[in-house]
């Protein structure tokens, strides 16, 4: 236990900087998160030091080279990855929508070559090997095209399951219309020109396919997930009636100003942050910005510091309401002391915060003005962000700093 008191509070956050190249380094080859379809091209022109444009011409003149281009492209496509980051990496051109347009626009070529065998009596063949190469292309098109929106485009935020559906919908009625058209290739024998009928019906069932393997895949993960909550909750009970009783009795026993005190408060808060947080990555927003600042300013000061929000913000830490809040909890956590609250409201006429200590007060216009903490740092801060800030003393003593910034076009603001 001893230990762990020891031990300041860490939370989890935002991976740690990538070290700095130096001059004359190449950038490591990953592929960029912000791709037009791979971040192939985009990552190989970073780490080389040339246009993105020159090393797509490349591609195209290897092509010509026995095809090496598009065989080049899938290789660094599977080996080369991603770069690091929290977001998702998204694609710009819609890869799914341009492989049925294509597919549909190359349904009348195969409606005239069907209508050029029939002129040249060629019905009678169960094998035509222009029909088979034109019903090959629209259905590799199409099943492509639906398998890339089940597989890729379902998981990026701007397209998501909705996209995919009507991606998938849109491949099978290409696919149904090739087999109908290949209907009246059936002989009076009853055979069917089987190297042209196979190929749609190849498609259809790797559409059925992909949407299975996606699902199963999701229900996977969900099974996964539901099994590491039980072991979490298992845990979190086996550690709420040992650990975190032992650190809420010490910070009983020790008052809540005490040294032991606040560093069991951190230890508490970091346990529970990780017991019932989950794997969620903390967001970059106000309230987690506040409650992490509020917990360091316990480890230095003799302050308890409790951060309550109500509503939801999509107020970010790096605004000027964050800095302005930071800059008020630690002048409560300096001059104050003991017990500092924190509230937190968002809605929609904007985001208000309130610091409030229990400490002697004191007046803003009688604030020396060298001393420029709450008169510049938090009041002007907030007058130059369109905000307002005001402060307040309580006759009973403690003081309360408002802060608020207000949504757009909120008169208040």
């Amino acid at each position: 236990m001893s230990s762990a008191l020891a031990t300041p509070a860490v939370h989890p956050g935002p991976p740690p900087p990538r070290p700095v190249i130096g001059p004359g380094a190449r950038p490591p080859l990953e592929r960029s998160r912000d791709s037009i379809v791979s971040g192939v091209s985009a990552g190989l022109a970073r780490h080389l030091g040339v246009g993105a444009g020159s090393i797509r011409a490349l591609f195209v003149v290897l092509t010509l080279v026995a095809g090496a281009g598009p065989l080049l492209y899938l290789w660094l496509w599977v080996l080369v990855p991603w770069q690091p980051g929290p977001a998702a990496p998204t694609r710009r051109a819609p890869m799914a929508w341009i492989g049925v347009s294509a597919a549909t626009v190359a349904l009348p070529v195969l409606v005239a070559v069907l209508a050029v065998e029939a002129r040249d009596a060629w019905t009678s063949r169960s094998f035509s090997p222009a029909l088979v190469a034109v019903v090959a292309f629209v259905s590799v098109l199409a099943t492509a095209a639906g398998c890339w929106a089940e597989l890729v485009d379902r998981r990026d935020v701007d397209r998501g399951d909705r996209h995919a559906v009507a991606v998938r919908a849109a491949a099978a009625g290409i696919l149904f219309v090739v087999l109908l058209a290949m209907l009246p290739r059936v002989d009076s024998d009853g055979i069917v020109a089987l190297p042209a009928l196979a190929v749609p019906v190849a498609g259809l069932i790797a559409l059925v396919g992909s949407a299975l393997a996606s699902r199963w895949g999701d229900l996977s993960g969900e099974r996964v997930r539901r099994i590491r909550e039980e072991q979490r909750s298992a845990m979190a009970a086996h550690l709420h009636d040992s650990v975190l009783q032992t650190l809420a009795l010490i910070q009983n026993t020790a008052g809540a100003s005490s040294e032991a005190a606040r560093i069991a408060r951190a230890q508490e808060r970091e346990l529970r942050a990780w017991l019932f947080d989950g794997e969620a990555h903390p967001d970059s927003d106000l309230v987690t910005d506040l409650r992490d600042y509020a917990a360091a300013l316990e480890l230095d000061y003799a302050v308890r510091i409790d951060v309550v929000s109500a509503g939801l913000s999509a107020e970010q830490a790096s605004g000027e309401l964050a800095a302005a809040a930071r800059e008020a909890m630690l002048n409560a956590a300096r001059h104050a002391g003991g017990d500092v609250s924190v509230y937190i409201e968002g809605g929609s006429r904007g985001v208000d915060v309130y610091v409030r200590d229990r400490g002697p007060g004191f007046d803003v216009t009688a604030i020396p003005d060298d001393r420029l903490g709450v008169r510049e740092s938090v009041i002007g801060r907030m007058r130059r962000a369109g905000g307002s800030a005001t402060v307040r003393t309580a006759a009973s003593g403690g003081s309360e700093i408002h802060l608020h910034v207000g949504a757009p076009g909120d008169a208040r603001g």
